[in-house]
């Protein structure tokens, strides 16, 4: 089965008070959302896909084998760019997405790997760490069809509703995520 990363980066960061956008403020020497986007594409594969849309990511993205999605709609919530990077894995013929966040720069390439490796066989299967759920979240392609398409939570909203699908796999890692400037440190 063919199974795309999905890094989602579109969001506005209106908690992050910097200069720029959390998504571009450096962290041990490169944009936060490098760190993110490095991961994912270590995990190896089919395809690893950034939907973006608030910050100017094209610098950063640029030299990287991604298949960048613009969502002009990332204001109507986190449902809205996980919808979009669905339809684009359909329309690839995806039978999987492993989906993560682009402000979550200490995931590891291994998270993402032992998500999309998953050998539970549940729809849905989430890294924990210590026990507590977080990201990637690996979505077979048939679910996706059960995602909100608008809103501020991802496919959160369908593990509450159907955790007769969830299946969990224990990672290595950290999945705190940078929402203010203080959590650079």
């Amino acid at each position: 089965m063919s199974i795309a990363a999905v890094v989602l980066a579109a969001g506005g960061g209106s908690r992050f008070l910097g200069d720029t956008h959390k998504l571009l403020a450096p962290l041990r020497g490169r944009p936060v959302v490098a760190w993110s986007v490095e991961a994912a594409l270590g995990a190896g594969l089919d395809e690893t896909v950034v939907v973006t849309g608030a910050a100017d990511l094209d610098d950063v993205l640029a030299p990287l084998p991604v298949t960048v999605l613009r969502n002009d709609a990332w204001e109507r919530g986190i449902a809205t760019s996980l919808a979009f990077a669905v339809d684009h894995a359909a329309a690839e013929g995806h039978g999987a997405v492993v989906v993560g966040l682009g402000d979550q720069p200490s995931v590891t390439a291994d998270a993402w790997r032992a998500v999309a490796r998953a050998a539970g066989g549940m729809l849905i299967e989430v890294a924990t760490y210590g026990g507590q759920r977080g990201n990637p979240v690996r979505l077979d392609h048939r679910v996706w069809g059960l995602l909100d398409r608008e809103g501020d939570e991802g496919a959160r909203t369908l593990m509450r509703r159907r955790p007769d699908l969830v299946g969990e796999v224990a990672c290595d890692g950290s999945p705190l995520d940078v929402d203010t400037v203080e959590d650079l440190a």
